[in-house]
């Protein structure tokens, strides 16, 4: 079966808004980094409104069974490839700072993480730090 070929100008209005999504989630990463909030909020828009713009333009593909892949839409499938990572490293990113909120809550309120006072003696062994000692003379 011959893969049909694809309208050039449906082919380049996806490509350039995938690569503008790539730039979009290039600069929600680099708000993260700063911890800049209002940044990041302010990217969210423009991204929503170009995912709807990507769905419409590109439509719903067929399942990978019942057809080949359109040569022709190689680059764009690349670029969306790398929209995922970029996306998937932005929601790490997002997690893990949620994880250093969370922490500094607890320790805030009074609540230590488990095994937060642990540390390593000379010999590589896992020992209480000096909270759990002090704790222990009481």
């Amino acid at each position: 079966m011959t893969p049909p070929v694809l309208n050039p100008s449906r082919l380049d209005a996806a490509q350039a808004q995938a690569d503008r999504l790539r730039q979009l989630l290039e600069d929600e990463f680099s708000a993260l980094k700063r911890q800049s909030l209002e940044d990041f909020e302010a990217i969210q828009p423009s991204k929503n409104d170009l995912l709807e713009q990507l769905s419409r333009t590109v439509g719903t593909p067929p399942a990978p069974e019942t057809s080949e892949p359109n040569p022709q839409w190689q680059g764009f499938r690349q670029v969306m490839a790398q929209c995922r990572e970029l996306h998937r490293r932005n929601e790490i990113l997002i997690s893990r700072q949620l994880d250093a909120i969370r922490g500094t809550l607890q320790a805030l309120q009074g609540n230590p993480l488990a095994g937060a006072d642990e540390v390593y003696d000379r010999l590589g062994q896992v020992r209480g730090g000096r909270r759990a000692r002090g704790y222990s003379l009481a």
